[in-house]
């Protein structure tokens, strides 16, 4: 039976030596599997635990939607799909002529009633001038009457001694109430043309009504031709377009929408349990889909006073039925620092990986305790 080598004495010093080699390995991997760890641990402690990270996350911008107030049929559409357009750009040109015609016949009507306006003036000086004759006259009358009321309480006592005649005297008393009567008359005329004066300026006050509530729907008309030019609101690209050149359009119809490229941010949703050290200002670390091998960098802007699920359309109702516990999200608004060429990719939408630091905010916690030890302790 053949002997194996290990099994010869010469062979016995070398199998020690592999034998203290493997063990030597051996213990080199475990002293660097226990620093590797003792790292690690160390790394979490003062890092790791306080890096929150989320794949819930996209790009965002405000875009403006744009719709016509008016209805009426597209004349002009001056933008695409696309399309890199400045605030104030004309996008779309509603067809003016009912709008012209209804500005010229507004404009018809404040001139009317200017007209009516000056023809009332005119009148109330008419009336005036009345007033003036009308009062000379009474006055006139008044002398008159005065006079001759004079005369008949001289000639009366000589008519009764006998030194006048009867005749005179009652001529002359006659002659005295026809001045009365006139004199109500003239009273009666100043009156009436007072009256004329009162009624004129009435008119007056309404010609002016009446040139405002003209000159009201001649503005309304002139905004009216105005917002036949819909402009771009902002700056930013056009998108969704769906105008097109002899179109009817009606008021509220979404035309196109404007995104404001150069005013893009992120949106994060991250769970409940993560931004309990998240604080606006803390630096962030986006990791964009589209460009793997590029790290932007931002800060957390603000935080949403509210879960997502607070702000949908129907909020859940957990006080009915069945209750289950479901970790909520909570929408971090992030600035990103992007350049020129990097807006030129970061368009809405695009998912992200966002990672917060929230290492500024590590002493939170134990300052919400001593918070609560005081406030419980009152």
């Amino acid at each position: 039976m053949a002997s194996s080598p290990e099994s010869h004495p010469e062979n016995a010093p070398a199998n020690e030596g592999r034998k203290k080699a493997v063990g030597r390995i051996a213990l080199a991997a475990l002293a660097l599997g226990a620093v590797y760890g003792a790292w690690s641990l160390y790394d979490y402690q003062t890092v790791g635990r306080f890096m929150q990270d989320t794949d819930d996350a996209y790009v965002k911008a405000d875009g403006v939607t744009v719709s016509s107030k008016l209805a009426g049929y597209v004349r002009t559409v001056g933008v695409t799909d696309n399309q890199q357009v400045s605030d104030g750009a004309l996008l779309v040109q509603i067809d003016s002529t009912d709008f012209d015609t209804r500005l010229a016949q507004s404009s018809a009507q404040v001139d009317v009633a200017r007209a009516t306006e000056a023809a009332t003036l005119a009148s109330i000086n008419e009336a005036q001038s009345a007033v003036g004759q009308a009062r000379a006259a009474l006055q006139a009358s008044q002398r008159d009457l005065a006079y001759l009321n004079g005369e008949v309480a001289r000639m009366r006592p000589l008519v009764a001694s006998g030194a006048e005649p009867r005749q005179g005297f009652d001529q002359l008393v006659a002659n005295r109430d026809k001045s009365a009567a006139d004199v109500a008359a003239k009273q009666a005329a100043l009156s009436a043309a007072s009256d004329r004066v009162v009624s004129a300026r009435a008119q007056a006050g309404q010609s002016a009504a009446q040139i405002k509530a003209a000159e009201a729907q001649r503005k309304a008309a002139s905004n009216d031709l105005a917002t036949t030019r819909l402009v771009a609101p902002i700056a930013g690209k056009i998108g969704n377009s769906t105008v097109r050149v002899g179109q009817y359009v009606t008021p509220g119809q979404r035309l196109m929408t404007i995104v404001p490229t150069q005013a893009i941010y992120v949106e994060a949703n991250f769970k409940e349990t993560q931004i309990g050290l998240m604080r606006p200002g803390q630096p962030v670390t986006v990791h964009v889909d589209a460009l793997p091998d590029v790290d932007f960098h931002g800060s957390v802007e603000s935080i949403t006073p509210g879960t997502g699920a607070n702000f949908s359309l129907i909020p859940p109702q957990n006080a009915t039925g069945n209750f289950t516990k479901i970790v909520q999200r909570v929408p971090v608004r992030i600035r990103i620092n992007a350049g020129p060429e990097s807006r030129k990719v970061l368009v809405p939408g695009l998912s992200l990986h966002v990672e917060v630091d929230t290492r500024n905010a590590k002493s939170a916690i134990e300052s919400i305790r001593e918070e609560q030890d005081r406030v419980t302790s009152k």
